[in-house]
C-alpha cells in the first residue's frame, strides 16, 4: 500500500498568487499534494479539516478568524513583508516577497515551530543498514541507511565526505543518492531538506 501524501491548501482570492505559491511548494515537497481554493466556500465545500497546513491570505484570515483560530498551528498567513493585518500577528507568517531559498528556510522554521511530524531518529540507528528481512520505516520506503545519507546531503556534505564518513564508496553513495531521489521525486537539496526535517530526521537548526 502506497503512503499517503500530505495535503496543503491555499486559499487566496488572487488566483495568480494561488498558482505561483501552489508551483513553489511542489517544486520544494513534491512528496505534497497541493490544493488552491479562491474563497473560503470553496475550502469548505472539500473536507478542510484533512489538509496539514493552511496558507491564507490576511483578508480570508480577516474574513474567517474563527475557523483558523481554532486551527491556529496548522495555519500559515501570507503575508508581502510588512506583516500583514493586526490578527495575522498571533499566527505563523510567511513573506511571499523573498527568494526561493529564503522561502525554504522560512518554511523548515515553520515545520519546526507548528508540529514536526515523524521520527527523531538518533543518527548511530540511521547509520546502520536495514537488517534482512525488516521493512523500511521511512514512509517512502528509505532504508536507514539511506536515511543517513539523506541526513548528511542536507548538512551539505559533498559525495566523498558523506563516503568519508560511513566508511563506503564514492560510487555508493551516488547510488544510494540517486535511489533518494527516485523515492522520494526530490530533485533538489531543498526539497531533500524540508523532507527531512518534515520527517523529524534533522533538526532546522543544524542545517
Amino acid at each position: 500500500m502506497m503512503p499517503q501524501k500530505p495535503e496543503i491548501a491555499v486559499i487566496d482570492a488572487n488566483t495568480l498568487a494561488c498558482i505561483g505559491l501552489r508551483e513553489i511548494i511542489e517544486r520544494m515537497m513534491p512528496f505534497a499534494i497541493v490544493r488552491t481554493f479562491n474563497s473560503f466556500e470553496q475550502f469548505t465545500r472539500d473536507t478542510p479539516d484533512m489538509y496539514v497546513h493552511y496558507f491564507i491570505s490576511s483578508q480570508v484570515l480577516l474574513e474567517h478568524s474563527a475557523f483558523f483560530v481554532e486551527r491556529k498551528a496548522k495555519t500559515i498567513v501570507l503575508t508581502n513583508g510588512t506583516g500583514g493585518t493586526p490578527q495575522a500577528s498571533n499566527f505563523h507568517t510567511l513573506n511571499t516577497f523573498q527568494s526561493e531559498q529564503a522561502m525554504t528556510r522560512s518554511l523548515l522554521r515553520l515545520q519546526q515551530s507548528a508540529h514536526a511530524h515523524g521520527r527523531h531518529l538518533p543518527e548511530e540507528a540511521v547509520a546502520q543498514q536495514t537488517p534482512p528481512g525488516q521493512p523500511a520505516t521511512d514512509p517512502n520506503g528509505l532504508s536507514p541507511r539511506e536515511i543517513g545519507v539523506l541526513i548528511l546531503i542536507v548538512q551539505g556534505l559533498t559525495n566523498k565526505e558523506i563516503a568519508d564518513h560511513l566508511c563506503i564508496s564514492v560510487t555508493t553513495v551516488i547510488s544510494h543518492r540517486k535511489n533518494i531521489m527516485e523515492k522520494l521525486n526530490v530533485h533538489s537539496v531543498s526539497g531533500l531538506t524540508i523532507y527531512a526535517v518534515m520527517n523529524g530526521y534533522i533538526e532546522a537548526d543544524r542545517i
